[in-house]
């Protein structure tokens, strides 16, 4: 199975983009993890047949996968999946899944797929990917791309409503199909095609272009990243740097805590891949629904308000330390920015920076290189902050604010659950309120103050936070054009009018959507 992984690995660089190659690096790294192989044998010895072990641990690790409520991380399980059933094809002496060759103009319906099984198949016969399960930022994803093949996932009930020989349409940048379309839909979409492609040509011409307003003003946009593969959206976006780097995802991948060695050789490629672009660091960010598979599980009636992120890091101060080591090395003569996730007392993020500072001065007493700078920021993703903002800000290098998490507890909805999710709107006056309290307060401190929340890669609601006050945004790669193209085309003057005589009278559960969608297409921004 190795030895096929590395044969794949070898014809995906032909593909060409370094993107898809990382993707694939991943994958093998994957497939040599010592752990997973530890846990297979220990599953035969236990009396399973190979196969059997190979299901048993990997529904292991489907069932902790499928508890993390982020989207990017849920995305990975679909690599592991693909591993699992590469070894039980091999045990079994079934050839590949793309071994049987494919029709001309295919389209494939899968309920899940790896990166590694789309190299299986003749990709010039391939014309699209459909999918049950895997987002956009999946890495099935990224290699589709590389190879020019739309791909949408998260279609529920996928192989049921298609069968062999239906004619579908896949719209890989809208993220919808159409199954057996009608002569109109053929033609509203190839239009839309059209439209689409002279767009994207306009983001490209757009990526060295300076994000500055109409009226002058510099507006930061970053990326939001949690593995090397995601760092080489720098150069082809354009973006200034990397606002969220997500750190938990080398631990929850492996079988054993990463070693402090391991940390910083992540760390330090991570520097590496930036170059002279900032990245802002966020320490690891577990517990509730991310758990580590060697971490006891805790019962907890509402793991996501329970023991989680900081309050690890400081009930077990050991954790926080070696990882604050490894990143301070990893930056020996480079600057760092290390941010600490679900702060909710200033007297949290006043004890994790004792701790940064022990950490320095244990290095320098050993004659370690030390960063050349070193700020530490807090997400503010807790409603209690809102009432401590002016404290943080005197005592923070810099702020983030992580806006999905801030709306899932200002309004006690859970982002995952269907039947509330769609109960408020960010961009309705109680949320305004808040946001803006944040920018005032920080900007009238002097602390940078960054959104990394999914509001701040829609161009509508990135608009908005920019009439709040917020002049840096992080988001995902396939956000900054659009983005970036509204705020070439934007007033900040006239949108922050807007939004003050909007909030002037505007009541709590009043929205300010209609009222900023009427202003972009008066003013012809593109939203």
């Amino acid at each position: 199975m190795r030895s096929a992984i590395d044969d794949l690995v070898e014809r995906g660089d032909k593909i060409g983009t370094s993107e898809s190659r990382e993707v694939l690096e991943t994958v093998r790294m994957f497939a040599h993890d010592k752990g997973w192989l530890r846990r297979m044998r220990e599953a035969v010895v236990s009396g399973l047949t190979a196969e059997a072990a190979v299901e048993r641990v990997q529904s292991d690790n489907r069932a902790r996968m499928m508890r993390q409520s982020d989207p990017y991380l849920r995305d990975r399980l679909h690599d592991l999946d693909d591993l699992a059933n590469r070894l039980l094809r091999q045990l079994i002496g079934h050839e590949a899944a793309g071994g049987g060759g494919l029709p001309e103009n295919a389209i494939l319906v899968a309920r899940s797929m790896g990166p590694a099984a789309l190299l299986d198949y003749d990709h010039t016969q391939l014309r699209g990917v459909v999918l049950e399960e895997g987002g956009p930022t999946s890495h099935i994803a990224i290699v589709a791309r590389a190879l020019g093949i739309p791909a949408v996932g998260e279609v529920e009930n996928a192989t049921a409503l298609c069968d062999a020989g239906d004619a579908i349409i896949v719209d890989g940048v809208g993220g919808e199909i159409q199954i057996r379309p009608g002569p109109e839909i053929e033609a509203a979409y190839a239009e839309m095609v059209r439209l689409r492609a002279r767009r994207q040509e306009q983001y490209r011409a757009l990526r060295d272009v300076p994000a500055t307003t109409r009226d002058g003003v510099r507006i930061g946009l970053h990326l939001n990243a949690g593995l090397l593969v995601d760092l080489t959206h720098l150069q082809e976006t354009g973006a200034e740097g990397i606002g969220l780097f997500r750190t938990e995802l080398q631990f929850m991948v492996a079988q054993r805590m990463p070693s402090a060695a391991e940390q910083q050789a992540l760390y330090r490629a991570v520097f590496a891949a930036t170059g002279d672009k900032p990245v802002t660091i966020r320490t690891l960010d577990i517990g509730g629904d991310k758990i580590l598979p060697y971490m006891r599980k805790l019962e907890e009636e509402n793991p996501a308000l329970g023991w989680r992120a900081i309050r690890i890091g400081l009930d077990r101060p050991a954790l926080l330390r070696v990882q604050l080591r490894a990143l301070l090395k990893a930056a020996g003569g480079h600057p760092l920015k290390i941010m600490f996730p679900m702060v909710a007392t200033v007297d949290e993020f006043v004890r994790a920076k004792a701790i940064v500072d022990r950490e320095k001065a244990h290095l320098r007493r050993h004659n370690h290189p030390l960063p050349s700078e070193c700020r530490l920021g807090a997400m503010i993703e807790v409603p209690s902050l809102l009432f401590q903002i002016d404290e943080i800000a005197q005592v923070a290098d810099f702020l983030s604010v992580g806006s999905n998490d801030l709306m899932q507890f200002l309004f006690a909805v859970d982002r995952e659950n269907r039947r509330v999710a769609d109960r408020f709107d960010p961009l309705c006056a109680a949320a305004v309120r808040a946001f803006r309290l944040i920018a005032e307060r920080a900007n009238a401190a002097g602390c940078p103050v960054t959104v990394c929340g999914e509001i701040g890669g829609r161009p509508l609601e990135a608009m908005a936070l920019i009439g709040m006050g917020f002049r840096d945004l992080s988001m995902s790669p396939a956000s900054i054009g659009p983005v970036k193209a509204m705020v070439l085309s934007l007033d900040v003057a006239a949108i922050t009018e807007l939004i003050e005589t909007e909030m002037a009278r505007a009541s709590d559960g009043v929205s300010l959507r209609p009222a900023l969608t009427a202003f972009a297409k008066a003013q012809g921004v593109p939203i």
